[in-house]
């Protein structure tokens, strides 16, 4: 089971870290160990690592419209969004 880091710029941290929406979409994926952090020097990019049982299943989901709504509802800025996979 690969772990994964995002990171990305969001619009409201705070909003951000007590969002619900990380564990509602990606722990029916199977997603375990969900990790969140910020940048000290930057309120505005944030971070989260977690262990994908499936790469391809959240790969897919990420471009669903669930996946686009819940990044709306964190206040996720889209365009910003890097994936790491542990190699």
């Amino acid at each position: 089971m690969p772990s994964v880091i995002g990171y990305h710029d969001v619009k409201d941290q705070k909003h951000w870290l007590a969002s619900p929406k990380r564990e509602e979409f990606f722990g029916p994926l199977g997603v375990t160990n969900i990790r969140t952090f910020i940048d000290p020097q930057n309120p505005t990019r944030v971070a989260v690592s977690m262990d994908v049982a499936d790469m391809d299943a959240l790969m897919a989901a990420m471009q669903t419209p669930q996946g686009a709504e819940a990044m709306e509802y964190d206040g996720v800025v889209a365009e910003t969004l890097v994936i790491l996979v542990e190699a």
